[in-house]
């Protein structure tokens, strides 16, 4: 089959049905390592006419595919990435949607007196939630406190300053710093 199919045909196979099938599952439960190099590994071999034992050379990194069209890539998914930013997503819904059964339930069980950034894991976990948990540094990468009254935000902890390095206050707070809260500045 691989003989019959363009470049431009194997990806969009590739990306049709290769990455899309994993795509409900991914966005439920943290995928093992091995699994997304596995799917990783097919992918790269069906893209450059490998088959059976036959070996092919390949032109690019996985890593170079799985770039941008903008960045000379292909825009293939690399699995593992995708799984966590599936993952991110749910957590992201734990954060906004406090209307919707889903956060209930998990607030409810998980978080009851906090939020889902300061939740912890808990004794006996559901695996979604332990899956959800494996993609919290993904949000909390790249998030940060927008300031409204400023009650909640601790000037030396939380991630509250508008410049990107590390959007927390650099300088170490001194003991007994009054300023506790955003707030009192």
């Amino acid at each position: 089959m691989e003989k019959l199919l363009s470049t431009a045909g194997r990806e969009v196979l590739i990306k049709a049905v290769a990455q899309a099938i994993p795509t409900y599952m991914m966005s439920c439960f943290k995928i093992p390592i091995a699994i997304c190099d596995a799917i990783n590994k097919m992918v790269s071999n069906f893209w450059w006419g490998q088959r059976d034992a036959e070996r092919q050379l390949h032109w690019l990194s996985w890593e170079n595919l799985c770039k941008s069209k903008d960045e000379g890539g292909v825009g293939f998914w690399d699995m593992e990435a995708f799984n966590l930013a599936l993952l991110a997503k749910q957590g992201w819904r734990l954060i906004h949607g406090t209307n919707s059964l889903f956060f209930k339930v998990y607030k409810a069980k998980y978080f009851p007196n906090g939020n889902f950034l300061n939740a912890t894991l808990g004794s006996s976990p559901f695996f979604t939630w332990r899956s959800i948990m494996a993609a919290r540094p993904v949000i909390k990468s790249g998030t940060r406190w927008r300031i409204g009254c400023g009650h909640e935000v601790c000037v030396c902890q939380h991630r509250w300053i508008p410049k990107p390095s590390t959007f927390k206050v650099v300088s170490p707070c001194p003991d007994g710093f009054s300023f506790n809260v955003v707030f009192a500045i």
